[in-house]
């Protein structure tokens, strides 16, 4: 055991290596990046005392870390009402569902919680087979939507998909999605307008084969980011309705503001059937998701569809509506586009001074950088280096998603940061 007299600098190597030998060791967690011995608002201090911006936090952090009235706020409830068994319900519990229902662009809907952004992808995926009496999907090769066997069936990440799991569930058909994906030739055009079309003429084929689809389900924006054309979710939502299939929206790493619309698809001014929200409702504090959808789907009375144990904590459900609360209370929607405005026009200026920046894209704080080469890796581990947290994906592709409580001068700080990692490169 490492005594808590150990000194901070002596801790980090002790606490990783620590981690590394107990845990299973899987990509992307373990082993880990360094050891963190506190979190507040934007910042990550780890047990050597360096202070790392984070621009990544696992899209759960749109309040900042520790945020005190939340914090507050869930003290008062583990004194009042710590949990209550699956059979009962309790105020925080139905305050949060008439709350999510009323501000779902779709509303009134009904709602279903889980603990987990892929526990309540599965559960919409048996309501689509419940819904429609057919049990085929169509969804997006590189999309991720959880690691559950639904969520994996349905995600087109290569890496989730292994032979060495077995077969994955039948009926999940993969389309090419709305934007270049990142293994394509460096020389292949970036226009939204052009891969939209080609996802989109997949899509009318799969329906033309086959009328018998359950659902489409895909973020309407790709949390890496890519953005599609104005049209492209109208005339999936036009297909949809053609052939008695449901679109459910994945939100739950882009919605509750990310983009500077409480949720995405109000960009698109198009109606899914049914939402997933998940990482950041729990104010970066608690697992908490949920699935939304149209009061029509209330179809599986008969069924435990979402039969979860705290799917009615009266902790985490306080956790979700206070963190909903806040978002309305300080206008963190309209931050978020705001300062993400200002975000997306340092990064350009960033790209007029670094050749090797193809392309910068973003909607709100969610924020994308697209290098020429495959470089996004190198540029991610250096720039952590420096104290800026950001994650990688696709070999190309940069993606910074900073809280929804960010200022200009951190935004400045971060682009000043990856200004010096290019500079050195």
């Amino acid at each position: 055991m490492v005594a808590d007299t150990e000194p901070l600098d002596q801790q980090t190597p002790t606490l990783v290596g620590r981690d590394a030998a107990v845990y299973l060791h899987q990509a992307g967690s373990t082993p880990c990046l360094a050891a963190l011995q506190g979190v507040e608002g934007v910042w990550l201090e780890d047990t050597e005392g360096r202070r790392i911006l984070d621009f990544h936090g696992n899209s759960v952090h749109h309040l900042g870390y520790g945020h005190p009235h939340l914090i507050d706020v869930l003290k008062r409830q583990l004194e009042e009402l710590p949990f209550t068994p699956r059979r009962f319900t309790n105020e925080p519990a139905v305050l949060l569902a008439e709350a999510l229902s009323q501000l779902w662009p779709g509303g009134p809907g009904k709602i279903l919680l889980a603990t987990g952004g892929s526990d309540a992808i599965e559960i919409a995926l048996k309501y689509a087979r419940v819904a429609t009496g057919r049990f085929k999907t169509i969804s997006f090769l590189d999309s991720y939507h959880g690691s559950g066997f639904g969520a994996i069936s349905i995600g087109g990440r290569e890496k989730d998909r292994s032979p060495r799991l077995g077969p994955l569930l039948p009926g999940a058909i993969l389309v090419p999605p709305f934007y270049r994906r990142g293994n394509c030739s460096s020389d292949l055009p970036v226009d939204a307008e052009i891969w939209a079309e080609k996802s989109i003429r997949a899509i009318e084929d799969v329906f033309q084969r086959d009328g018998e689809i359950a659902a489409v389900i895909a973020e309407p924006i790709r949390s890496t980011p890519h953005i599609p054309a104005k049209w492209y979710w109208p005339r999936v939502r036009q297909l949809c309705d053609e052939f008695g299939s449901l679109l459910i929206f994945d939100e739950i790493a882009i919605g509750l503001g990310k983009t500077g619309r409480l949720f995405a698809s109000q960009h698109f001014d198009v109606l899914p059937d049914i939402t997933v929200l998940g990482k950041s409702l729990g104010g970066g504090v608690v697992p908490i998701a949920a699935m939304i959808a149209r009061p029509e789907l209330d179809v599986a009375f008969d069924l435990p569809l979402g039969h979860y144990t705290h799917e009615k904590n009266p902790f985490t459900t306080r956790a979700a509506l206070t963190t909903l609360e806040i978002i309305e209370r300080d206008s963190l929607v309209q931050r978020a586009a705001t300062v993400g405005s200002r975000a997306i026009a340092k990064l350009e200026h960033l790209r007029g001074r670094h050749s090797v920046i193809r392309s910068v894209r973003g909607l709100g704080l969610l924020l994308g950088i697209e290098f020429f080469d495959d470089r996004a890796e190198s540029v991610m581990r250096a720039a952590f280096e420096k104290g800026l947290n950001c994650s990688a994906t696709e070999n190309r592709h940069l993606t910074l998603s900073p809280p929804l409580v960010i200022t200009d001068s951190q935004v400045d700080q971060a682009v000043d940061i990856l200004d010096q990692v290019l500079r050195s490169a």
